[in-house]
């Protein structure tokens, strides 16, 4: 295993397994090691952990970035979330959440619910990633139009997830 200096994300990204740095030490669970340590399993349960693992430390590499320039006193260090990595199961958790959004709100454009002018708003915001600005920019409306068509879209899509 080469010595990244970089972030643990690079650490974990460049090896071969999963990485687990700890203040006395690095370890790496390698295929070997997670296929002996669970039988039953296969090589493709050890690459969905891995991505995950590359995930979670992805993403904890990038909130560690955005809040390093912000000085935090030692009081207030208890109070921090990014102090470490989420659980794996919780983070499986995020991800169900998330296909099932997402699926009820490819149900929502497609349940004829949904004015012409909403499915168009709700499809730049949901799918493209638009603010209400950039849309009433890009339709020539003002942002609050956009917003009122897009908080009817939200809670018809509310009731389509809760079904």
């Amino acid at each position: 295993m080469k010595n990244y200096k970089d972030s643990d994300y690079a650490l974990n990204r460049y090896s071969q397994g999963i990485v687990y740095k700890f203040a006395d030490g690095i370890v790496e669970v390698t295929l070997e090691d997670y296929l002996r340590d669970n039988p039953g399993r296969t090589e493709a349960d050890f690459a969905e952990l891995k991505a995950l693992s590359d995930e979670i430390y992805y993403h904890q590499d990038r909130q560690e970035q955005r809040t390093s320039r912000y000085d935090v006193s030692l009081d207030r260090v208890e109070e921090m979330d990014i102090a470490a990595a989420p659980p794996i199961d919780a983070e499986l958790i995020r991800r169900y959440e998330e296909e099932k959004v997402l699926k009820a709100a490819r149900n929502l454009l497609e349940s004829g619910k949904l004015t012409a002018i909403q499915k168009r708003r709700f499809y730049l915001h949901f799918f493209q990633g638009l603010s209400t600005r950039q849309i009433a920019k890009l339709e020539g409306i003002n942002q609050k139009t956009a917003w009122e068509s897009l908080m009817w879209a939200g809670k018809k899509l509310k009731k389509i997830y809760e079904e």
